[in-house]
């Protein structure tokens, strides 16, 4: 009651249907009378609008507000919504090709894969260990070859290094055998 008594309040005279209507109004939207048409007049206010208006685009205040929200709305569809679109396309389009070349390729059968015994198994084991001891010995005896063939020089304002005193046709041969050791063995290994 006090809040009340601070305020001074006057009597408006309206119909009586209005009243009632406008009584549900309030208790929907706030605690007073008083409250909801004070709200009720801010809106009018801050939104410029006259009550008597039936919302048809009429100030040209809110004409600007409905273009620009509809410039918004052009802007997000051409910079986003349609780009996204022919992207999810293209997407599509893909996928359906890439699996109408799954369908289209024909399934590589291996077969079934041949049984070893255990003696065979054995046998190829030893060949193959028998083919990299020998491969083993070669890299040795080029190593020791090469080996022969350094001399360390001393420097004269530096350190030492060594020289390879080997003809440029001998070098060659080294380095083929090298590679055909190497290429030999990545063949068995893979074959």
């Amino acid at each position: 009651m006090k809040k009340f008594s601070t305020y001074g309040f006057s009597g408006i005279n309206i119909k009586k249907d209005i009243a009632k209507r406008f009584r549900a109004f309030s208790k929907d939207i706030s605690k007073s009378h008083s409250e909801t048409l004070e709200a009720m007049l801010n809106f009018f206010k801050w939104n410029n609008l006259d009550p008597n208006d039936n919302l048809i685009v009429k100030t040209d205040a809110t004409k600007k507000r409905i273009n620009a929200l509809i410039a918004i709305v052009r802007n997000i569809k051409k910079q986003q919504t349609l780009p996204t679109k022919a992207m999810l396309d293209t997407l599509f389009q893909e996928i359906n090709k890439v699996d109408k070349e799954e369908k289209e390729v024909e399934r590589f059968d291996f077969g079934t894969p041949e049984t070893l015994s255990q003696d065979t198994e054995l046998e190829h084991y030893k060949k193959r260990y028998d083919q990299m001891q020998q491969e083993l010995s070669t890299y040795r005896n080029n190593t020791k070859n090469l080996l022969k063939h350094l001399t360390y020089v001393k420097g004269t304002f530096g350190k030492g290094y060594y020289k390879l005193d080997m003809k440029k046709d001998e070098l060659e041969k080294l380095q083929k055998e090298l590679n055909n050791v190497h290429h030999h063995h990545c063949s068995e290994s893979t074959g």
